[in-house]
């Protein structure tokens, strides 16, 4: 099936109209509205809203009893400035979409359409937009909400554009496809001195350097593979401006990233050690806490092969993912859940790449998009 063009244009504009009101993480209810209004016009047999905060579900059912087929798409922005210069680009100072996710909303309210059109067999699809997934909190928040039940799946599919492959094509890999990761931070307590008797008082100057350095040391990069450790330190703070002021305090944030839960367990144990160890040493308290915490998504291997069978069927170029991604991503909770598939498509090879502040998701991709998921839903549920 395909989007008539008036279809495709109406879904289009909605798509730049949501590039223009980006909201962060959290924060997502206006963009919610605007889904869930826009959802009525596709007639599901029921739109949840509200879901793990902002979270719009709409479900479209088959005339028997069957498996639940959820499709997952993201509602969040960015904290990036859109520099894209487009007359679409946001309006909003310090916030864009240069994820995409405008795009994925437009290709989720593109498949509702095709369901509209061409209707589950049996079963139920779950048109999922979910919030909060650039921090790792959105996918925990919706599983955690008691109506979640209502809507639990037996499948999960997903997609992210990808900039950098042919436009179109479709990256399919099983197993392992984006790393676990969490910000970790540290905070070193001291006590402050006046700068010209700094032995009055505790710094953790030294501290913090010899932290920083054996954070970086734990990398290991050499392949993304179940030994893949990258410890990358992204801010750090000591003391005040003030040239009479010996530090008494000091932070060092640093993103712990590896491919499985399993070695990232390892590794934040090793972290903390380490940090546990240089604080007593230079007789500091230590604070430490996490953030953006998301685990591994693995794909399931006959899903995968599925998705593959969709693009062939559409006429889809197919193009080579040997290593998963190193980016993480929030769809990896579903798969705990029951059987998952996250795919990626083709924003084409000298696109800006994602987070970029010029970067624009191409609109020609939501019938692309739409049609994968629609035509990967039908044959789990038996349809043609």
């Amino acid at each position: 099936m395909t989007l008539p063009d008036q279809t495709f244009a109406e879904i289009r504009d909605i798509r730049r109209a949501l590039h223009r009101q980006p909201e962060l993480s959290g924060e997502e209810f206006a963009t919610a509205e605007t889904i869930a209004g826009h959802l009525q016009a596709f007639s599901p047999d029921t739109i949840l809203t509200g879901i793990g905060g902002a979270g719009v579900a709409a479900i479209f059912k088959g005339p028997g009893d069957g498996p639940t087929v959820l499709i997952r798409c993201e509602l969040d922005g960015l904290p990036i400035e859109d520099l894209s210069g487009l007359d679409h680009r946001s309006t909003i100072a310090g916030k864009g979409h240069q994820c995409g996710h405008d795009g994925h909303m437009a290709i989720l309210l593109a498949t509702a359409f095709l369901l509209t059109e061409h209707r589950p067999p049996r079963g139920r699809v779950i048109l999922l937009f979910q919030p909060a997934e650039e921090n790792g909190k959105g996918a925990r928040a919706v599983i955690s909400d008691p109506r979640f039940g209502t809507i639990a799946p037996d499948f999960a599919l997903s997609l992210h554009n990808f900039p950098g492959y042919p436009r179109h094509s479709i990256l399919a890999k099983s197993g392992f496809v984006t790393c676990a990761s969490r910000g970790m931070r540290i905070v070193l307590e001291g006590r402050t001195a006046h700068a010209s008797a700094p032995e009055t008082g505790v710094s953790p100057a030294a501290a913090m350097a010899e932290l920083i350095r054996q954070l970086r040391a734990m990398s290991f990069t050499a392949r993304l593979d179940e030994d893949f450790v990258l410890a990358t330190v992204v801010h750090a703070h000591l003391g005040e401006k003030a040239f009479g002021v010996s530090p008494g305090h000091a932070e060092v944030w640093a993103t712990l990233r590896t491919l499985t839960d399993e070695r990232m367990a390892k590794l934040v144990s090793r972290a903390e050690e380490c940090a546990r160890t240089v604080s007593t040493a230079h007789g500091l308290r230590l604070q430490i806490d996490y953030d953006d915490v998301f685990s591994a998504s693995v794909n399931d291997n006959a899903l995968t092969q599925m998705i593959r069978q969709s693009a062939g069927e559409l006429g889809l170029p197919l193009s080579n993912l040997e290593e998963p991604m190193r980016f993480s991503e929030d769809f990896g909770e579903f798969g705990k859940i029951c059987p998952s598939v996250m795919f990626f498509l083709g924003a084409g090879v000298d696109h800006p790449a994602l987070h970029n502040p010029d970067y624009d998701f191409p609109d020609e991709l939501i019938p692309t998009g739409a049609s994968m998921f629609h035509r990967t839903a039908m044959r789990l549920l038996g349809g043609n």
